[in-house]
């Protein structure tokens, strides 16, 4: 494929954000960044041990200042966190630096892809999929505003899917 610039992935928890962020950014031969795993890297925590100590609000002022280190290089596919649109100022630098691709998946597929992962502090509540719907609620119309290109991750491979986003990212 041949594509040269920035990538973004958005979307909500469990849609394959990292998985096909790897194998796309190998398709077309860019790096590859997982902005979570930047953060877990450059704090040496993870992400629920942020979240019990600094709370959601800490852990997103280290994501938006992570998403404008990342974004500000070039030639990366970098998969976001599935919250990381809530910040406007991510919304801008995402857009502005990069085409964002929103990866979306059925409420179904979510809750199957994430209901027994302990790394997502967000769904650890008694009720999971009542939690899914509520920040599908509320980010969907932003992943929808956001999105240069939407893609279904429903029950596709990563590498047939990566091959879908390669040429649509050639008209850009």
């Amino acid at each position: 494929m041949n594509y040269s610039g920035n990538v973004f992935l958005v979307g909500p928890m469990g849609v394959g954000k990292t998985t096909i962020g790897r194998v796309l950014a190998e398709l077309l031969g860019l790096e590859f960044f997982d902005s979570d795993r930047e953060i877990e890297t450059s704090t040496g925590a993870d992400i629920p041990w942020i979240f019990d100590v600094e709370g959601e609000s800490g852990f997103r002022i280290r994501e938006s200042r992570m998403i404008d280190q990342l974004s500000g290089k070039q030639n990366i596919v970098m998969a976001t966190g599935g919250g990381a649109v809530l910040a406007e100022e991510n919304r801008k630098r995402l857009k502005d630096r990069g085409v964002v691709v929103y990866l979306r998946a059925s409420i179904n597929q979510q809750i199957e892809r994430t209901t027994r992962d302990k790394n997502r502090p967000l769904l650890q509540t008694s009720d999971p999929e009542q939690k899914i719907r509520e920040l599908m609620k509320i980010r969907d119309p932003l992943y929808s505003e956001l999105a240069d290109i939407i893609i279904d991750t429903n029950r596709r491979n990563p590498r047939a899917l990566s091959h879908d986003i390669g040429r649509q990212l050639e008209s850009y």
